[in-house]
């Protein structure tokens, strides 16, 4: 006689989908430069037909790639677990500072893909009041100068203009945020530096006016010693205390700046933690995925 092991059971159906997402591969957001530049759309379930759209807030995503060609991949599984608790993530390729496009084309690029995915919010879902902005590395350099430049013209494109760039939080994990005091180390990566240069538009000058421009604590020391008051969302910085590409004291010591600021600005230490790899952990996330539900809903 066979003994059965297994069991029956009875489920209810999943009425609203909830936990459930899809992923838009390969979204072309910009023709910037005569390129096809893309993203990955992480979108919550819904019924399309019969539905009504609904309106999920949003995370943009910016992969750290040293300001080259991001790998929009790396951090998929864990952005489908931030889907699935009712977020549009959308991971995105920036031009590539080493393919001739300077600074600021990276950052032109992240703000013209919040503007097409404001544009088409009613195609994937989202609230458009409620986007925020996410990245690693270079990718947190970006998600910084993005929230620190709202509303600049000077790094506005005509691709999806009349659209808000505008982000509710900003999340940077990592960041290169004092490329002048980088520039200036000679324990320094010698490949960033060459980077360095290609974001300068071949060479660094002498003043780093371009360093200065990408460098997030300079510019709110800027603003400290101008008087100069701008919006800023709430900002969660993190950093590994043992990264040996970029020092940990330059997110120590924008945190400081920017309590100098007056800004809503949180701070975490990973011990003994590098670039990448060990840095990241359940808990890790867990924290930036607080943050964001703080303060996106």
């Amino acid at each position: 006689m066979i003994q059965n092991m297994g069991y029956t059971k009875v489920l209810s159906y999943n009425e609203t989908m909830e936990g459930m997402s899809e992923i838009f591969p390969d979204v072309v957001y910009s023709h910037a430069g005569g390129e096809e530049l893309t993203m990955q759309l992480i979108v919550p379930w819904w019924d399309r037909l019969q539905g009504e759209i609904p309106a999920f807030p949003l995370v943009v995503f910016i992969q750290g790639s040293s300001w080259t060609l991001p790998n929009v991949w790396y951090e998929i599984p864990q952005l489908c677990e931030l889907s699935k608790k009712g977020y549009v993530v959308a991971s995105l390729v920036h031009r590539n500072s080493m393919e001739g496009h300077p600074f600021p084309a990276c950052l032109e690029d992240v703000k013209t893909a919040i503007r097409f995915l404001r544009k088409n919010a009613k195609v994937y879902g989202i609230d458009t009041e409620h986007v925020g902005i996410f990245g690693t590395s270079s990718g947190g350099n970006l998600a910084l100068l993005t929230a620190m430049t709202m509303g600049n013209e000077k790094y506005e494109t005509e691709e999806h203009a009349g659209y808000s760039e505008k982000v509710n939080f900003c999340a940077a994990c990592f960041p290169p945020a004092n490329l002048p005091e980088s520039m200036l180390d000679e324990t320094f990566d010698p490949g960033l530096k060459e980077i360095f240069g290609a974001l300068s538009g071949g060479s660094v000058d002498r003043e780093m006016s371009v360093l200065k421009e990408m460098s997030p604590y300079h510019i709110v020391d800027g603003w400290i010693k101008s008087g100069e008051k701008k919006e800023l969302p709430p900002i969660f910085l993190a950093h590994g205390d043992e990264d040996l590409l970029i020092p940990y004291k330059q997110s120590a010591d924008l945190y400081e700046k920017l309590l100098e600021y007056g800004a809503e600005v949180s701070f975490v230490t990973v011990e003994h933690a590098p670039h990448e790899e060990r840095f990241w952990s359940r808990e890790m996330f867990e924290l930036i995925f607080e943050f964001i539900e703080k303060n996106i809903r």
